[in-house]
C-alpha cells in the first residue's frame, strides 16, 4: 500500500478526472483502502481546500478549482519540476522567465516537509549548458504576455535569405528547441500560418489589440494543417 501522501494524490487524481460522482466503495476498491480510510482521506483534502461534494446515494464529485499542494507531490514529480526549472533557468533568452523558474521552485521548496526540502536542496539532476548561453532577449516578456492575452504583435523579421520585413501575426504558440525558439503565429501579410525563428527578429512591439480568434481556435486549425493529433491538450 503507498504512503498516504502519495494516496491523497491518487484519491484526488482519481476524482479529478470523473465528470460524474463516484461511489465510495468504487474508489475504495481502486485505492485499495477500507471504506473508513477512504472517508478519512476525503476530509483531509476537504480541509486542504479541495471541493469534495457528495451526492447522497450517488457518491463523490471534485468541483474544479482546487490546486494541489506541492506538500503532495512525489518524489518523481519534483525531480521533474527540478529539472524543468533549471533547464529554463539555463537555455532561454528570457531572463524574467529564468528568474521567475527560480523563483517558482524556492517558493516550492519553501512550503515542503523538511524530507522533501532536502532532496530539492540536494537533487543530482543537472542541466548541462550547451556552449554559450543564449544572449539576452528582452522582447521575449512581451511576446509572451501577447500569447497569454491573445494580442497582435507587430516585428521586424530578417528571414532566411537576409531580407528585413515587417509583418503583423497573431502569436499562439513558441517552441524551445536546442537550437532555435521558434513562433508559431497567424501572419496578416500571408493570410496563412508561420513560424518565426526568434533569433531572426529584429524588434517586436506589442499592439495592445486582442486579435479576432481564440488561441486555442488557431491552435486546432494549426494543428489541423500540420497533421497533429487534435486531440492534443491546447496550448
Amino acid at each position: 500500500m503507498p504512503g498516504r501522501a502519495a494516496r491523497l494524490l491518487q484519491l484526488l487524481e482519481r476524482l479529478r478526472t470523473r465528470r460524474q460522482p463516484v461511489a465510495g466503495a468504487v474508489l475504495a476498491g481502486e485505492l485499495s483502502v477500507s471504506l473508513r480510510t477512504l472517508y478519512r482521506d476525503i476530509a483531509t483534502l476537504r480541509e486542504q481546500g479541495a471541493q469534495i461534494e457528495r451526492d447522497p446515494g450517488v457518491g463523490y464529485v471534485l468541483r474544479p478549482g482546487f490546486t494541489l499542494p506541492p506538500l503532495m507531490f512525489s518524489a518523481d514529480e519534483l525531480e521533474a519540476l527540478v529539472l524543468g526549472a533549471r533547464w529554463v533557468a539555463g537555455h532561454t533568452a528570457d531572463s524574467e522567465l529564468a528568474r521567475a523558474a527560480q523563483a517558482a521552485m524556492q517558493r516550492v521548496s519553501a512550503v515542503l516537509p523538511a524530507g522533501l526540502r532536502l532532496a530539492i536542496e540536494t537533487n543530482s539532476l543537472f542541466v548541462p549548458a550547451h556552449g554559450r548561453p543564449p544572449p539576452p532577449a528582452p522582447w521575449l516578456p512581451v511576446l509572451r504576455r501577447a500569447i497569454r492575452d491573445e494580442h497582435a504583435l507587430q516585428i521586424d523579421y530578417r528571414d532566411e535569405s537576409g531580407a528585413a520585413t515587417q509583418r503583423r501575426i497573431w502569436p499562439f504558440a513558441m517552441a524551445f528547441f536546442d537550437e532555435a525558439h521558434v513562433i508559431a503565429a497567424w501572419c496578416e501579410l500571408r493570410q496563412d500560418f508561420r513560424h518565426f525563428r526568434a533569433d531572426r527578429v529584429l524588434a517586436l512591439a506589442a499592439s495592445g489589440h486582442r486579435y479576432p480568434d481564440r488561441r486555442h481556435a488557431l491552435m486546432r486549425r494549426w494543428r489541423a494543417q500540420q497533421g497533429i493529433d487534435p486531440a492534443g491538450p491546447d496550448c
